[in-house]
């Protein structure tokens, strides 16, 4: 079985699952029963895309799949420096942002699980997140870099195999590489000048831990 979802180990927050769930996980590596293979990527990067995310899948009720399926890169660059308040806000993990998004009636069981997922909670903060980051780099059975796969995606996936044990005739294995762009927040960062100022003003322990990644900040 393969078991695959957004959790924290430390914070609780907006859909993720519990640090109570992802102790059982641990457990169960302690055990030998399971692996755990963590996929992550710059955190910057992160950061402009779960921002998007949430704010489509909140005010328009659309699920998207990544930036790039709704914005360019300029699109992007103006919409963050339009709303740039409320991106600092999804940053320091506001309890109220998105609180005053118009409400529209919920008519689905999509909306069901939507509306179950705010019970309370708040999204983690960037520094929050880049700590939770780090924290899972150091338990991870395998840790995957998201850029790794853009430069060759069939030795990344190929490690995953093996951890997994699968048995595959990799001889006949096509691996796309993901839709995405990487390292999209250093264009950004100089289009907007406020994410730039945004970046440079981070605390010295959460630029030390994305570092710690080997990622930069490009500041």
């Amino acid at each position: 079985m393969i078991y695959s979802n957004h959790a924290t180990i430390k914070y609780v927050s907006y859909g993720q699952a519990s640090p109570v769930v992802v102790s059982s996980i641990l457990k169960a590596m302690k055990s030998r029963f399971a692996d755990l293979i963590f996929v992550y990527r710059h955190p910057l990067d992160s950061l402009l895309t779960n921002w998007i995310w949430w704010r489509k899948l909140i005010r328009d009720r659309v699920q998207i799949s990544g930036i790039s399926q709704v914005y360019n890169t300029d699109d992007l660059c103006a919409d963050l420096d339009l709303n740039f308040l409320e991106f600092k806000a999804f940053a320091e993990g506001d309890s109220e942002l998105f609180a005053a998004a118009p409400s529209k009636q919920f008519v689905c069981y999509q909306d069901y699980q939507l509306r179950s997922l705010f019970g309370g909670h708040r999204f983690l903060s960037f520094p929050e997140f880049v700590e939770e980051t780090e924290l899972y780099l150091q338990i991870a059975t395998l840790p995957s870099r998201l850029e790794d796969f853009m430069i060759d995606p069939f030795k990344e996936l190929s490690k995953i195999a093996k951890v997994v044990s699968v048995n595959l005739d990799l001889s006949c294995v096509r691996v796309a590489p993901p839709i995405t762009k990487p390292y999209r927040y250093l264009a950004v960062k100089e289009k907007v000048p406020r994410f730039k100022n945004f970046i440079g003003g981070l605390d010295a322990e959460t630029k030390r831990r994305i570092e710690k990644m080997g990622y930069d900040t490009g500041v």
